[in-house]
């Protein structure tokens, strides 16, 4: 009997466990069909998955069609058990990845997509949920071949030819063969399943059994069993405990078999197999062994982790998907945080996605985990399981550090009666690779069991940057060279040595901060894409418009995780409740604030006793510290790269607030219009004395607009356009609303403007960029008696003004309010009226000021007061008593 495993992957709410359910009923498995929303899914086993109706935890069944026995694996489909699911990826024979066909392929469709790949895995896709009112087929396909891949093909039995003209497409070979015989093998269609380069696409609904017999018996006939070597092998792919605390190693047997006491080398110990379990949702029965193909749980083992090769089985690479946000664990009072650490680091080996960090210096413990709905499982398992009740702090982004150059690190331990020197190579690894370790190192300069140490000793820990101590990744480090003292050598000063040199290098490279960035659809009526366009850019994210149907609009695109982990909340507001946004992690790119982050964190690499960067030499039977500076002047073994000619030392400039000074003047900007506009007017325009912006097309509404100049037509509308995000940055009460929220600067200044025209009865027309945002259109909004506008893609605010003033500089009398020196020019060049941000400031105050004393006046007027009534003469008199 052959032997698949399979794994079933979807974005929640796909119907992922419901294919599953139904799977399980074709085969026999079960009798009735489970419901997610009635709590009797077969495989939702953990009383939080029924309460709560999503998949937490990954779990297989066992089931047989005919000369097939399938071990099916269920795997979350939230992204905040995202990680669970990509453990599962690396035992999979084939995936099942579920499409709901109303929603189509959605962010975390992709993230699952691009795992599939990174693993190599052979893909079958079912598009569930089309019995619903408004699926398409065509529709969806589109979707897929946009999204996915355009050799996702749809297997219609109707269509026969046309399916088999797009699977030739996909292979030189299978095209030969197909202009030869005019048709498609079996076996090559098999062929091209299994190389990943034609994706079978079935239709149907799960819930309703409608298309899903049709999809097995496709996906039985299509699939073949993998062939396995004879030395033993396996993968693990997860860590667990039964109801009795036993611990369990879950694992695929990859080549081979395995028996009971069986002795097995995990992290160089040695431990034997007391049992082999092999489970179907809650149960489970014994093996005395176990063949290849086979996923099975053991006990005995107590040294094995997630992602380790057993036998001639290889380590998987770091994982794709890691935490991106940080919580402070909060206990009740008389609880010791050292109790808690023991049962933190039991669940921390069963959910390697759930990071425990200890911090010795404040005695306190962090967990590094996907999502909040993650920590609500982790709050339940702590009271259910341990009986310990926990709160959690305020999240923090969990930031990473990389380098961009190379560089090479030196560390040296010499001690008395010590010594060790390390060499190592730094370079920047490409985005999202972890961190890879390796040595080029000649065993005639280290031997072969000290090169080994220094690979384990890199292995062993996460080292810290030196920007803001975060951890580092996407970095290749390369042992290259070193020294061993056949006395005087012991394994613990290769470890000193090993760490000084990575710090050491650090402290050399140009690095960088990279911080956690999602994926994102936005979902909004068409009219908000103009401000939603607009919120994205300003959150340092970038989109493109997917698509517009009807009065709905899709946004797509990715933004740092920092900027929008709270964005579904302003979604909500402004859209009032009609948009929906949907993430999932897409991984580390570079941080929007770097200068920022390191201020907030004020780490100092040099104080960090932990970290040191120095190294240690001896002299005269003492030690004394060299500082990292230092190093390369005193170390024993020659340099591996050469030095280099210049000095590429990364330089931070930290942005200053501009002041007054900073803006150009209008006498300024009058000398360079008439060095570059007036330059070629002729001869006979020399005499003239150019009249000053303030005397021609300036004067500022705080001087009384009645001194304007007679360049304007009094008979004509008066507009004052503003550029908005310029006058954000300059005034501090709304400088100071950016840091919370860019959305209530906006909103502030849109009101103040508004109450501004209520008094001036000018037509006001405030301009916000959103030019960096991909596929944005030009989006122009009425806000009470004032007009907004956002720019389109590729056009600033500038760009818009300067168009505006140009285009209408006959029709109306336009005033343009900014302190941008460069667009003061242009504007100046357009023929309209200036006034810098200060100058508004004080205008419109100047305005509120008149008007509340006009009120005053008024009501004073309204008043019968004696003095009113009486002569001036009996008023002086009055006065001298």
């Amino acid at each position: 009997m052959r032997k698949l495993t399979v794994g079933v992957l979807a974005h929640v709410d796909a119907g992922k466990t419901t294919l599953s359910e139904s799977m399980l009923y074709y085969s026999g498995k079960i009798r009735t069909l489970g419901r997610v929303d009635n709590k009797d899914a077969y495989l939702d086993t953990f009383e939080l998955e029924r309460a709560r109706g999503i998949t937490i935890f990954s779990k297989q069944a066992v089931m047989n069609f005919d000369d097939t026995e399938i071990t099916l694996l269920d795997t979350p489909g939230h992204v905040d058990f995202s990680a669970e699911m990509e453990r599962t990826l690396q035992v999979l024979d084939y995936a099942i990845l579920v499409v709901s066909g109303m929603d189509g392929v959605q962010n975390h469709t992709k993230t699952v997509w691009e795992l599939l790949d990174n693993y190599n895995v052979p893909t079958f896709i079912f598009v569930n949920k089309m019995d619903q009112k408004g699926t398409e087929v065509n529709r969806v396909m589109e979707s897929l071949h946009k999204d996915l891949s355009d050799r996702c093909i749809y297997f219609n039995d109707e269509d026969i030819d046309e399916r088999n003209e797009l699977l030739a497409l996909c292979d030189e070979d299978v095209m030969d063969n197909f202009m030869t015989l005019g048709d498609v093998s079996d076996e090559d269609i098999r062929d091209l399943i299994i190389d990943r380069k034609a994706f079978p696409v079935f239709f149907g609904s799960a819930l309703k059994q409608d298309g899903t017999d049709e999809f097995f018996n496709q996906f039985l006939y299509y699939t073949d069993e993998r062939a396995y070597p004879e030395e033993f092998g396996a993968k693990v792919f997860k860590i667990t405990r039964d109801s009795q605390g036993n611990r369990l190693t879950h694992m695929k047997i990859t080549a081979g078999s395995l028996k009971v006491k069986d002795p097995i080398e995990s992290n160089e110990m040695i431990e034997k197999v007391n049992q082999i379990r092999v489970y179907s949702g809650e149960k489970y029965h014994t093996e005395s062994s176990v063949e290849a193909g086979t996923i099975c749980a053991v006990t005995g083992l107590t040294k094995t982790r997630p992602g380790e090769g057993l036998g001639i089985e290889v380590k998987s690479n770091s994982p794709y998907l890691e935490p991106v946000l940080s919580y402070k664990l909060l206990l009740e009072d008389g609880i010791d945080e050292r109790q808690v650490l023991p049962y933190l680091r039991e669940l921390e080996d069963e959910e390697p996605e759930l990071r425990i960090l200890w911090e010795e210096e404040n005695q306190s413990i962090f967990i590094q985990v996907m999502g909040k709905v993650q920590l609500e499982i982790l709050t339940s398992i702590l009271e259910n399981r341990f009986g310990i009740n926990v709160g959690f702090g305020h999240g923090e982004i969990v930031y990473r550090e990389t380098i961009k150059d190379t560089v090479e690190g030196v560390g040296h331990f010499e001690p008395l009666r010590h010594y060790s020197e390390v060499h190592l190579l730094m370079e920047a690894g490409p985005k999202g690779s972890g961190m890879m370790f390796s040595s080029k190192c000649s065993e005639d300069i280290l031997s072969r069991n000290w090169q080994n140490l220094v690979l384990q000793h890199l292995n062993e820990k996460a080292h810290r940057g030196v920007l803001i101590g975060a951890n580092i990744t996407d970095m290749k480090i390369t042992l290259v060279s070193g020294r061993a003292h056949n006395k005087h050598t012991s394994g613990g000063d290769f470890r000193q040595a090993t760490y000084r040199a990575v710090r050491q290098g650090l402290m050399e490279a140009s690095s960088v901060i990279l911080e956690p960035y999602y994926r994102f659809k936005l979902n909004i009526p068409e009219n908000m894409v103009g401000k939603a366009m607009t919120d994205i850019d300003q959150i340092h994210g970038t989109c493109v418009i997917e698509k517009i149907e009807g009065n709905s609009a899709t946004l797509v695109g990715e933004a740092p995780v920092a900027t929008m982990r709270n964005y579904q909340e302003e979604v909500y507001a402004y859209t009032k409740g009609e948009g929906r946004l949907s993430i999932s992690v897409k991984g580390y790119d570079i941080c929007h604030n770097p200068e920022e982050i390191i201020e907030k964190f004020n780490y100092d690499p040099e104080l960090d006793l932990f970290n040191p960067s120095g190294s240690v030499f001896c002299s005269k039977g003492t030690g004394y510290t060299v500082a990292w500076d230092e190093v390369k002047k005193h170390m024993h073994v020659e340099s591996y790269l050469k030095p280099s000619k210049g000095n590429d030392e990364k330089v931070i400039v930290r942005k200053k607030k501009p002041s007054e000074d900073d803006y150009i003047s209008h006498e300024e900007i009058d000398a360079i219009f008439n060095k570059t506009f007036y330059a070629n007017q002729g001869r006979k325009s020399i005499w003239k004395k150019r009249k000053t912006s303030k005397e021609s097309y300036y004067t500022s509404t705080s001087t009384k607009s009645n001194n304007r100049s007679n360049s304007y037509d009094k008979s004509k509308e008066e507009y004052l356009l503003v550029d908005g995000y310029n006058i954000i940055h300059d005034w501090p009460e709304l400088k100071e609303d950016t840091d919370s929220s860019m959305g209530i600067a906006r909103d502030k200044l849109m009101d103040i403007l508004s109450n501004y025209q209520a008094i001036r009865k000018c037509q006001i027309i405030l301009v916000f960029d959103a030019y960096r945002v991909k596929g944005g259109r030009e989006s122009v909004e009425d806000y009470h008696n004032i007009r907004v506008v956002y720019t389109a893609e590729a056009q600033t605010a500038d760009h818009y003004i300067e168009r505006f003033a140009r285009e209408n500089r006959k029709k109306y009398r336009v005033t343009v309010a900014t302190s941008d020196g460069l667009q003061q020019i242009i504007i100046r060049g357009s023929g309209a009226g200036l006034m810098s941000a200060r100058e508004l400031r004080e205008t419109i105050k100047s305005a509120e000021d008149t008007l509340a004393k006009e009120h005053l006046s008024k009501n004073k007027k309204d008043k019968n007061l004696i003095e009113d009534m009486i002569s001036d003469e009996l008023k002086k008199k009055l006065e001298i008593e």
